[in-house]
């Protein structure tokens, strides 16, 4: 049996982030991290649009809040250090019409409270500036906004802990958690290790991973496929920077947006849809038990019950490339169906609670030198340097 000091199973970057900031308070920490897929940040880590988020949209005073707004600075000194390109290039957040206003005041206010700097309210003329080929009555403009490639960070903390001594095992989905006289035992198929202390990073697996410590344990994690589709090269000229909508209020997703990339090329998307499995990256791809667990999960059918007329919309404009088009062309009415080809797709790992609720904010379940982040979806990559940094705090004490 091995033994460490701390076993954190998942290897995305949240999972990734709390080993590193574990061996980088406590060099002396046994840390071993256990990974499912072959290889590290296969997920959501991934299968993201890349954006440094500034913490504009998030409730002050909340973990989202509060580990987004240190994460992003932790985030660009760890880039810097490392050499790990990234391009600060700022955001647009763009009211079409005047139905829209109240949403995007109350945006900027968000952001004035959470202490952010440079936040603007600019009229059409000074979008026109920013984004030619934009089209809206009003927008934020949001400095502190970016790009990169979160997978790129992953790797370079999978080294970072490797070099400190930790060890990052992947290929070994964790078969149970186990407590005992000498704290917990984690098992994989290969081997079984004793750890004093056990941190499951799960993301799309988390609620399952608690479940292991706590079969009573009610939260679950649904699947909502986001799709993208990207600009061919000569329409690269109609996007500068990043150019978002208000939020629709009566749906909890941030609507389909243009995202310059940090490596060249702009995404466009993505869409919210139901997926019909964990790991389902497109409609060809079908799991029977994960679709069971949404479907015979009462939160689900409360939630579908809130949102049905939105989720069958978005259906319906991830079948219907005019359609997504049609969402596209209110941000930059120049856009053509020809000016689109097939990109990717990642799958966001929300919690919902069996009353329909989806759960906002991070969250992290704590008992007997066990933590399990149960809800970290987006801004958890930016957020990722500090949320290991708020485990490890926790974690040693």
């Amino acid at each position: 049996m091995v033994q460490e000091s701390v076993t954190i199973i998942g290897g995305g970057i949240v999972g990734l982030a709390t080993a590193y900031q574990l061996l980088q308070s406590r060099p002396d920490l046994r840390v071993r991290v256990y990974e499912k897929e072959k290889s590290v940040a296969m997920h959501q880590t991934s299968h993201n649009s890349g954006v440094i988020h500034s913490g504009i949209y998030y409730r002050p005073g909340s973990k989202k809040a509060l580990n987004c707004l240190r994460g992003y600075a932790m985030m660009l000194q760890f880039c810097d250090e490392h050499a790990i390109p990234y391009r600060i290039c700022g955001k647009v957040i763009v009211a079409t019409e005047e139905s829209e206003r109240p949403g995007l005041k109350k945006i900027y206010e968000r952001g004035i409270q959470n202490d952010m700097k440079g936040l603007e309210l600019i009229g059409r003329d000074q979008l026109k500036e920013i984004e030619p080929h934009a089209e809206g009555i009003e927008a934020i403009w949001v400095p502190q906004a970016g790009i990169i490639d979160y997978k790129s960070v992953a790797l370079k903390l999978k080294s970072k802990i490797e070099e400190a001594g930790g060890r990052v095992i992947c290929g070994s989905p964790v078969t149970t958690i186990e407590k005992n006289d000498s704290g917990w035992s984690v098992k994989t198929a290969e081997e079984e290790t004793q750890a004093g202390q056990v941190i499951s990073c799960g993301g799309l697996h988390s609620d399952r991973l608690a479940r292991m410590t706590d079969p009573s344990y009610d939260l679950r994690i649904l699947p909502f496929r986001g799709e993208y589709y990207t600009l061919r090269p000569e329409a690269y000229h109609l996007v500068k920077t990043l150019i978002y909508p208000v939020p629709n209020p009566n749906f909890p997703f941030l609507g389909v947006h243009f995202t310059s990339l940090v490596h060249g090329g702009v995404e466009a998307g993505p869409n919210a849809v139901w997926a019909l499995g964990r790991e389902a990256y497109n409609w060809k791809i079908f799991n029977w038990k994960d679709t069971w667990d949404t479907l015979s999960y009462p939160g689900f059918r409360k939630l579908a019950g809130k949102y049905w007329k939105d989720g069958i919309f978005e259906m319906y404009r991830s079948l219907s490339k005019p359609a997504f088009v049609n969402a596209l062309q209110k941000l930059v009415p120049e856009i053509q169906s020809k000016d689109l080809a097939p990109g990717g797709s990642g799958v966001r790992a929300q919690a919902v609670d069996r009353q329909g609720n989806l759960v906002e904010d991070f969250l992290f379940r704590e008992n007997d030198q066990l933590l399990h982040v149960v809800n970290a979806p987006s801004p958890a990559a930016t957020s990722s340097l500090s949320i290991g940094k708020t485990i490890a705090d926790r974690v040693l004490g």
